[in-house]
């Protein structure tokens, strides 16, 4: 299978949600369809030229699987992001690049489920894509949703929240929990962390337990903090859900600090094959990674955060042997069957060859 590609899409539509965020819709093309189908939970990595610089930022679907011809993000401005602040000066009939679906944060269609899913600010976006999704296509599942924000102001897809309890009641339970506002019920105030869902399950306001799977999105340390708590409450490591993404991923990658290389010779060769085309880049181990050592050669390989997260410029090891920096995406059995990232790849010998056509 290719790599993944960039598609210039048209946006269709563009809707405030709050001061600082918006939904962007874009339209997809019907020779597109298949491209850019997708799995609840996965999301859309933008590109574009800003202030001559070439960024890109991952942003969540938060599209029902019935919206047919389009796909729905939602940005939220974060302070000095570059990318998201360009992201709020779009309009409809704009332009972007755009990669199509990817991600592992997914929940497939099918059967009966009872979900749990924690949210904190933008987080809703994926966790709207896949409560939308099942309840309209699983009629005996239950969708139980917990969304932490500041305020009232700051909450994301108020009315499309509205809309899911007003049309599935009984299987659709959402609760607010702020920070910086007061409500009337003591346990809804404060932060979304381990204390305050433990709090709720003594309450019995959540049963994590019971739930089929638990699919936590937020900023890191909310992640970190609700992936304990489901762990201490007797969930299984298996049914928490979780995808890291690098917090204001909105400039182009930097050189990361010099590794170890395990004596690795500096200035190896590495080969990387891609869209059946075969290229030699040279790459010091030493101030480089695959992946910056390709962008100074004007080499583009798939990318998204450039953290080690997101997964998107995996490739197979096919010669050669390499070490990552830091890896929080890649799976045990896949750095077994020889898979790595490019993002966070060194070479650790003479000569590397990596294949991204093998997906």
């Amino acid at each position: 299978m290719a790599a993944p590609r960039f598609h210039e899409l048209e946006i269709a539509a563009v809707r405030n949600e709050t001061p600082d965020a918006v939904a962007i819709t874009f339209a997809i093309p019907d020779d597109l369809g298949d491209t850019f189908a997708f799995v609840p939970g996965q999301y859309l990595t933008l590109r574009a030229d800003i202030g001559g610089q070439d960024m890109r930022r991952s942003y969540s679907i938060c599209s029902p699987l019935s919206e047919a011809g389009q796909r729905t993000v939602g940005v939220k401005h974060i302070e000095n992001g570059r990318f998201s602040g360009f992201a709020q000066t779009l309009k409809k009939g704009d332009r972007v690049q755009v990669m199509p679906p990817q991600g592992r944060f997914t929940a497939q269609i099918g059967g009966a489920h009872d979900y749990l899913l924690l949210a904190a600010g933008s987080g809703i976006t994926p966790c709207l894509s896949i409560a939308k999704s099942v309840l309209a296509g699983e009629p005996q599942s239950t969708v139980t949703l917990l969304y932490a924000n500041r305020n009232s102001s700051s909450v994301m897809f108020l009315d499309d929240l509205n809309d899911l309890k007003d049309r599935y009641t009984g299987r659709f339970t959402l609760t607010h929990v702020l920070d910086e506002e007061i409500q009337e019920i003591e346990v809804m105030n404060g932060r979304l962390d381990a204390p305050k869902l433990e709090t709720l399950a003594e309450h019995g306001l959540i049963d994590p337990k019971s739930a089929d799977a638990v699919y936590i999105c937020g900023p890191e340390p909310m992640i970190r903090s609700a992936s304990a708590a489901m762990a201490a409450l007797g969930v299984d490591e298996d049914r928490i859900k979780f995808e890291l993404f690098t917090p204001a991923a909105d400039a182009a990658p930097a050189p990361a600090p010099k590794p170890k290389t395990n004596g690795a010779t500096h200035g190896a060769k590495v080969d990387i094959v891609l869209d059946g085309a075969r290229r030699s880049i040279e790459v010091d181990a030493a101030t480089d990674t695959i992946l910056t050592a390709a962008e100074k050669s004007g080499l583009d390989i798939p990318y998204s955060c450039a953290g080690g997260m997101c997964c998107t410029c995996r490739c197979r090891i096919v010669e050669g042997e390499a070490t990552m920096d830091q890896n929080f995406s890649l799976e045990p059995w896949e750095i077994e069957a020889g898979f790595t990232l490019a993002c966070q790849s060194r070479p650790t010998g003479d000569r590397l060859v990596l294949d991204f056509d093998d997906q």
